[in-house]
């Protein structure tokens, strides 16, 4: 739970909202989701609020901009008719109980399950398209200066670092990798980019959008970029059949778009972010397990997370098939790769101990026959990670076989010996059936490569 207890939380809340002019806080309760910050719901009299808070001050060491910054990107939205939360206040040293900041509560569910059932998915597809339209209308003027503008080569570089130190040895990112470098278009004149614009992040009531939510990685930068991130495979969730958002086509959507932002919509500029997002996640998932490893944050979430990575690989690797070569061949092998276990995905060891922390937590709330149950639980998690062994290996063994025979990041190769790319399909896909195997794009992308239904 970071760095603060429930009361702390409250005797704090209790300076904020009397700072703000609000009735004393009760009813604290920690809202589920949220792979970074937390989020507290809370009354104060007979309103409902959300504390948006950072897990520690040192979390918040590495980030562009404070809480403080965000709140009044939150506030520019709302002007600019936003469907934005209502800040009421920033936390400050004085209140002791770190960085964030609380929220009005809005109407509505976040859970996408629920909203891409909803009746009325193109209402709520327009409304969210206009949204979006509104939040790109902000310029520099409108948000402090603290908000950075994207450098797109910067961001490539970056993500190329990151690559390197999970351990270097992800073949289908680095083809992303390659494939962003030579296709990286030339900067536009940036407009507010919200950074998470996706299911998970929007709350909805029927056909109605109440509230677009989780504005930390802000930033200027291609419009294209927040149209691209929302339609990626893995935000659609289910519905892997409506690449709008999950709610309908693409067609609809820019439609919407268009109409409310004046501007045309660049197909091109479009697939370059929805390629370049996605091995901006399927990084994002590896560093999950080095947070968790750091033990900056030892929280569950992290090391279950990072095993998603395998379906960012399966998603880009779908993406990219266009511009492949037909064979993907072999290149001269590299002198030798040294498999680091303390890099990359959580391995199944890592993934026992994690489970086995947090069933320490709840231990003081069993009684009787489950406490001696969750003794045996902790028990027979250790001998599962004591008999596996932190590799995965049949995979990583391959994997690490793989990447020590191509260097893609510096090209493709001549050789006409070899088919790689059906390789890397067949193990992509095994390695989704064990990470994620309801994983909605498996389905697609079997059908395509080996006709299995």
């Amino acid at each position: 739970m970071g760095d603060t207890t429930p009361d702390q939380l409250i005797e704090g809340l209790a300076r904020v909202c009397s700072r703000a002019g609000l009735p004393p806080p009760s009813d604290l309760m920690r809202l589920t989701g949220g792979a970074t910050m937390e989020s507290w719901r809370f009354s104060a009299g007979e309103d409902q609020f959300v504390l948006r808070r950072a897990p520690s001050l040192a979390f918040m060491e590495d980030r562009p901009y404070g809480h403080d910054t965000e709140a009044a990107v939150i506030e520019a939205a709302r002007a600019a008719g936003v469907t934005a939360p209502e800040v009421v206040a920033v936390l400050g040293p004085e209140d002791g109980i770190g960085s964030g900041f609380v929220m009005r509560a809005l109407p509505g569910t976040p859970n996408p399950k629920e909203i891409l059932e909803f009746d009325g998915a193109d209402a709520l597809l327009k409304q969210a398209a206009r949204d979006l339209a509104r939040i790109h209308s902000l310029g520099p003027g409108d948000v402090p200066e603290a908000v950075p503008v994207m450098d797109y080569r910067e961001a490539i570089a970056d993500l190329r670092q990151q690559f390197e130190e999970a351990g270097g040895d992800r073949p289908i990112i680095a083809l992303g990798l390659k494939w962003m470098e030579d296709n990286c278009p030339d900067p536009l004149e940036p407009v507010l980019v919200h950074g998470d614009y996706r299911m998970g992040n929007l709350l909805a009531e029927g056909s109605r959008l109440t509230g677009v939510l989780d504005w930390e990685l802000a930033h200027f930068g291609d419009r294209h970029e927040d149209l691209a991130f929302g339609c990626m495979a893995v935000w659609r969730f289910h519905r892997y059949d409506r690449p709008a958002l999950g709610l309908g086509s693409l067609e609809d959507y820019f439609r919407a778009y268009e109409a409310e932002a004046g501007v045309k919509v660049d197909r091109e500029r479009f697939r370059y972010w929805l390629i370049h997002r996605t091995v901006w996640w399927a990084l994002g998932c590896l560093k999950m397990a080095k947070i968790w490893r750091s033990g900056e944050d030892r929280m569950l979430e992290r090391v279950v997370i990072s095993r998603r990575t395998s379906e960012q690989e399966l998603d880009l690797l779908m993406l990219l098939e266009e511009d492949l070569p037909e064979k993907l061949l072999y290149q001269s092998p590299i002198d030798e790769l040294v498999r680091e276990t303390e890099l990359g995905e959580a391995h199944v060891t890592e993934m026992a101990t994690a489970v086995s922390e947090w069933l320490g937590t709840v231990k003081e709330k069993m009684v009787g026959h489950d406490r001696f149950q969750l003794a045996v639980a902790r028990n027979a998690l250790g001998m599962i990670a004591r008999e596996v062994g932190p590799t995965y290996g049949d995979y990583f063994q391959c994997r690490e076989i793989l990447a020590g025979e191509l260097t893609l990041l510096s090209g493709f190769p001549a050789d006409d010996d070899d088919d790689y790319l059906h390789e890397l399909r067949l193990e992509i896909c095994d390695r989704v059936r064990v990470d994620s195997p309801k994983y909605p794009a498996l389905r697609a992308a079997l059908k395509k490569w080996t006709g299995e239904g």
